[in-house]
């Protein structure tokens, strides 16, 4: 770290001349390998689901289906771990090991302003940005006096309000914004709600749901922020944010949410123009915190008692960063570091006097700590009509357990990237990047327990976990390239990559480190029929193999989503706007039949959306999602996360995706 940080000085100081120029980042990542999903509060009407947005607007995005609120996201074949989301730059974990509670459902739509998507390795300012990394950023207030009241209704009962009062002048600027929905059990193509689509399904009875009319979510959300614009050159800022959702069903897994609360702050200190040795100062501070128990106590089950598993995560983190102008150059030096904290236990309830047994072994999440300090440095420069980005970064990452009996784990990586951008024209450009990136395994993967069924003790607990305390970290060398053209009214970029992963950590009989490669293609781009009417377009193909040594005899690596293809319809005329939209999968026919996966037919849904000014202030949106009410199935059954078994080769139930739902937006603005 030491030499890095001497380099990093040595070539500032080396490089530094007279006065340097007024330079602008050249950002060539995220300008070329990136997407930028805007206007999310306004477009994404149809429920809070960030991971539903995504999966519509990305080709490279596909969802995870737990339920109609609260999904996962696979981000070109990678999800947990391998991906980092960060919402307004704060990290935020599930606390949920079978991800009930991914990082995306701790943000609501209504607050979010946009979301940018990068793939690959090309980041070395955040930890453990393996191969992408999500950012999304919630809105900020304006200056003068604004406000939003928006009533939604929609298929399953659902009811949402939300509403957003902001202002300020250029001093100060404030903003808050807050929101509550529920909704029933989603139905799917066939009617079938969701203990209907259990008994079809043949979930044993102990499992299935004592009753079909309840409550599938309830969540409200807040968000505050506070701007202040210190000096022409200084601006500091605050931001808290809390979601809290109680009763949450996921029908194909053994147990329900019976609340997910989440907190997360940030602080942010902005200083500009110090000198000759700092263009621009920033620092960055967040906390942020999630409660999650889960039980049985919604399930038939033995009817004297359930068993819940509560568990709790927290991180803090805090990165300065500098960077100066130095010959023609933009330079970033950086200190980054974050701790991380993992704990969680499971008890029996007694049903008939409520009276609490602990169980300190089954599935236990023993308290563990995971600090990273970590310096970084990025490289941005142009030269005529080359665009040149490089980044450096090295991390040194201790795992601190209570677990008794294994070891802590210290893990060390150096990571960097060269990403370049030739511009032919302004309408043209070739793309290219190279990089390495790591993630270390966290607690779950190290160190959680097991559990046997009708057993207590912790010899059983240990035999049945999953975890091992002896994994590596996880490398990605990662190659990308890249082409854009845009000729009159029509746009096109398409892109390659292929991904060498080292140790990979995969769920086997037990978490093991493995190699695998990861490649794929994929293609997007725009026509513009008239200033009217346009086409947006999308199509990614992906493929994931096993290589060398692993458990089991399938090559084909889990949750590799098979060819997608997203086309959108948009028309806007005067004061009114409408978009018709498909989105297309293949059929799932590679996969991982050792991890439980299975095949899953293709399908293709339409979805319609209409929005209407009705006259000032008023505008009204009515929505459609799979207008021919499709039975279809999103997600596979890896068994990393754990779902109801069936039959007698215990196979992970497939869930149905919702059918038809329709839904109506009111919005007042001023």
């Amino acid at each position: 770290m030491k030499k890095i940080i001497t380099l990093s000085f040595g070539l500032a100081a080396i490089l530094s001349a007279n006065e340097a120029l007024k330079l602008e980042q050249v950002n060539i990542v995220e300008k070329s390998n990136s997407k930028l999903i805007k206007n999310i509060s306004s477009e994404e009407l149809k429920s809070a689901d960030l991971a539903e947005a995504l999966m519509k607007n990305s080709a490279n995005i596909s969802i995870v289906r737990r339920n109609g609120i609260a999904n996962d996201i696979i981000l070109r074949g990678q999800k947990k771990d391998n991906i980092n989301i960060l919402i307004d730059g704060a990290k935020i974990y599930g606390a949920c090991p079978n991800r009930m509670d991914p990082p995306t459902s701790h943000v609501v739509t209504n607050n979010i302003k946009s979301v940018k998507i990068i793939e690959g390795p090309y980041d070395v300012e955040n930890f453990g940005t393996l191969s992408g990394v999500v950012k999304v950023e919630t809105k900020d207030p304006k200056e003068g006096f604004h406000g939003e009241l928006n009533l939604n209704a929609g298929s399953f009962n659902y009811k949402k309000a939300s509403a957003t009062i902001e202002g300020g002048n250029d001093k100060v600027k404030a903003l808050i914004s807050a929101s509550t929905e529920e909704s029933k059990a989603y139905k799917d193509g066939n009617g079938d709600n969701f203990l209907e689509q259990q008994k079809k399904r043949g979930v044993p009875l102990a499992t299935q749901y004592k009753s079909d009319d309840i409550d599938a979510f309830e969540k409200d959300s807040f968000l505050s922020k506070l701007q202040f614009n210190i000096t022409d050159d200084q601006d500091l800022k605050l931001s808290y944010s809390a979601n809290r959702s109680d009763g949450i069903l996921y029908p194909a897994g053994p147990m329900d949410a019976d609340w997910d609360d989440s907190d997360i702050y940030t602080l942010g200190y902005t200083i500009r123009e110090l000198g000759s040795f700092s263009k621009e100062l920033n620092l960055d501070y967040y906390y942020s915190k999630v409660d999650h128990p889960m039980s049985g106590k919604l399930r038939v089950g033995n009817g004297t008692s359930y068993m819940t598993n509560h568990l709790k995560t927290s991180v803090w983190g805090a990165t300065v960063k500098n960077s100066l102008e130095v010959s023609d150059s933009l330079i970033t030096l950086g200190l980054d570091t974050s701790v991380r904290n993992w704990r969680g236990s499971m008890y029996t309830t007694i049903i008939a006097s409520g009276a609490i047994i602990e169980r300190p072994y089954n599935n236990r999440m023993y308290d563990t700590d995971t600090t990273n300090k970590a310096v970084f440095t990025k490289f941005e420069k142009s030269i005529g009509n080359l665009d040149i980005e490089a980044g450096l970064r090295y991390d040194n990452t201790n795992i601190d357990t209570q677990r008794p009996n294994v070891d802590d784990k210290k893990y060390t990586g150096i990571n960097g990237y060269l990403f370049t951008a030739y511009n032919f024209d302004e309408q043209s450009k070739v793309f290219a990047g190279i990089g390495k990136s790591s993630r270390v395994p966290d607690a779950r993967e190290l160190y959680q327990l097991g559990s046997k069924p009708s057993s207590f003790t912790e010899s059983d607990s240990i035999a049945t976990s999953k975890s091992n305390p002896n994994l590596d970290q996880t490398k990605n060398y990662e190659v990308d390239l890249g082409f854009e053209k845009t000729i009159g009214n029509f746009n096109i970029k398409p892109r390659i990559f292929y991904s060498e992963l080292k140790d990979y950590i995969y769920n086997s009989l037990k978490f093991e480190n493995i190699d695998a490669k990861i490649y794929g293609a994929d293609l997007s781009g725009y026509y513009y029929f008239t200033d009217d009417l346009s086409l947006d377009f999308a199509l990614a193909y992906l493929r994931g193999k096993k290589d060398g040594k692993y458990t089991g005899n399938d090559k084909d690596l889990a949750e590799i989503p098979p060819l997608k293809a997203n086309f959108a319809l948009n028309y806007e005329y005067k004061k009114a706007k409408f978009k018709a939209e498909v989105i297309a999968v293949d059929r799932w026919d590679s996969y991982d039949a050792s991890a439980k996966e299975q095949e899953i037919a293709g399908y293709a849904l339409m979805n319609l959306k209409y929005t209407q000014e009705l006259f000032k202030h008023f505008e009204v949106t009515l929505g459609v999602d799979n207008l021919f009410d499709k039975v279809y199935n999103s997600t596979n059954t890896y068994q990393d996360v754990n779902y109801v078994k069936t039959g007698a080769n215990k196979d992970q139930i497939l869930f149905n995706d919702p059918g038809r739902y329709g839904y109506i937006n009111l919005k007042y603005s001023f």
